[in-house]
């Protein structure tokens, strides 16, 4: 990447959207501009677990004015990710479709192991080279993440479902301040976090950092009031905690440092602070500077090759996990990679869809250990709920699709079969497979392959079938599965 590019993220959190905008320069990103609106988008979510039309307005409103500032970037140099609301919202494909194209950028409803990953990066690209152990901790809208790890590598880490938004519209009804209350909220916040005990135990970290989000809204009320800013004691939650209970309510808080919108979630996010503080025996927390958004912009560094790509790392690591035959995995994707080159448009955006074809074909055997006969089944259920660093959740879904539908009948696939650029990466996947059924590397150079709207048609050398006998009846085969699908599969044999 060269010294002067300038990368973008995009973090569409519970509580707030964030924008950030850097320059790359010598393997460092130097800050441009930064915007951050209160959305609360996260108290926007019903019983049903449906964001309000309201919610998403506010949503998309954002987004609108975050897009203007965004013109002119590439689409490779912007990283937009959306956390837990939109984890849990059932509807929220109806908002990230309009907000894509508001927008003007994909956006990737990430995991929360994934999440974490990046407030790591994020937190640990702004702090000074170091050998200390860190725990890092990052309490959100609906999400807590907590991070073990030493310079830029995390050793553990996990999401849990709690955050200010959450505890405090479920134990401050009203916006009213009550000791029982409080004692309630940190009691409800322990035992959600008491799994983590064992994952993180103090004896395995040398500094707490917190990371935006409460800490951050709790650290500026601490400096406006002389106690500091670097740091949270404990002694500095006593005397918050007993501020907020004087004042009794929220439209009765009167403290310097906090603004109006944050006095809304101030109540949920001090109680799971208390507990995560008290669970895990922090006496100080230090104030990070990194958060999830400076953690996208590095991973838009990483992603400009293979050799830095997490993704690809992670590809690699799942097949040998789960015992992949690696020459024929290879063997697929090349194919299937070729393939899809000939019915795809030639541009960055196919390139990349390419470069995903080819991590599913890698990994299209994932199940096989499990059941041969239904290894595609298997195999797809494990890369939707895998952990899987780098990837967001769609893209493990659209790779489960593809793994699911490697072979048998399409009709599993029904649903899907609408989107074209599924079925030119599932067909190529299919063929692909087909094609390497010796397990040996097939003529596939001597296939012609077009696609119009529902019309897939197949062209072979001359000779090539008779040569090729068993794969010429496979693809008559599969001609007859898309048939069924409602598509037409013509093939020539010349």
């Amino acid at each position: 990447m060269n010294d002067g590019t300038l990368l973008a993220a995009v973090d569409l959190g519970s509580n707030s959207f964030r924008l950030e905008i850097g320059r790359y320069d010598h393997g460092h990103i130097q800050r441009v501009e930064y915007l951050k609106e209160m959305v609360r988008q996260g108290g926007g979510l019903d019983d049903e677990r449906n964001l309000s039309d309201v919610a998403m307005q506010r949503g998309w409103d954002c987004l609108a004015r975050f897009a203007e500032r965004l013109k002119g970037f590439e689409r490779s140099r912007v990283r937009a990710v959306a956390t837990q609301t939109l984890r849990e919202a059932r509807n929220r494909d109806v908002f990230i479709h309009k907000a894509q194209q508001i927008l003007g950028f994909p956006i990737e409803v990430i995991p929360g192991l994934e999440e974490a990953r990046l407030i790591y990066q994020g937190v640990t690209h702004m702090l000074p080279q170091s050998d200390e152990r860190r725990l890092v901790v990052d309490i959100g809208g609906r999400s807590t993440e907590l991070i073990l790890g030493q310079g830029f590598t995390p050793k553990c880490m996990d999401s849990f479902r709690l955050g200010s938004v959450a505890w405090s519209g479920r134990y401050f009804p009203g916006n009213a301040f009550t000791d029982s209350a409080f004692k309630t909220a940190e009691i409800a916040a322990k035992a959600v976090l008491d799994e983590a005990l064992d994952m993180f135990p103090r004896s395995q970290w040398d500094v707490a950092y917190g990371s935006s989000g409460t800490v951050r809204a709790v650290s500026e009320a601490m400096a406006a009031n002389g106690r500091g800013s670097e740091a949270i004691s404990r002694a500095d939650l006593d005397w918050l905690l007993d501020r907020l209970l004087k004042a009794g309510s929220i439209e009765n808080l009167r403290l310097e440092g906090i603004k109006d919108d944050r006095k809304l979630v101030i109540g949920g996010g001090l109680s799971v602070l208390r507990a995560v503080f008290d669970l895990f025996d922090i006496e100080y927390m230090t104030i990070a500077e990194g958060a999830l958004r400076q953690g996208a912009l590095y991973d838009l560094i990483d992603r400009g090759s293979d050799e830095t790509d997490l993704r690809e790392r992670t590809v690699v690591r799942l097949s040998q996990r789960f015992s992949v035959d690696t020459a024929q995995a290879r063997r697929v994707g090349t194919v299937a990679s070729a393939l899809f080159t000939q019915i795809a448009e030639p541009n960055t955006l196919n390139e990349r869809h390419s470069r995903k074809l080819d991590w599913a074909a890698r990994l299209h055997e994932l199940g096989v250990h499990i059941s041969h006969d239904d290894s595609h089944h298997h195999g797809a259920y494990v890369l939707e709920h895998v952990d899987a660093p780098g990837f967001s959740m769609a893209e493990l879904q659209r790779m489960s699709l593809l793994v699911l539908g490697q072979r048998g009948k399409l009709r599993k696939l029904e649903a899907w079969l609408h989107d074209e650029l599924l079925v030119k990466q599932l067909v190529s996947l299919r063929l692909a497979v087909l094609l390497c059924h010796a397990r040996r590397d097939p003529d596939y150079r001597a296939i012609s392959l077009q696609f119009k709207p529902r019309h897939i048609k197949l062209v072979a050398d001359v000779g090539w079938a008779h040569a090729h006998p068993q794969s010429a009846w496979l693809i008559q085969e599969e001609a007859i599965a898309w048939q069924k699908a409602g598509w037409r599969f013509s093939y020539t044999f010349e």
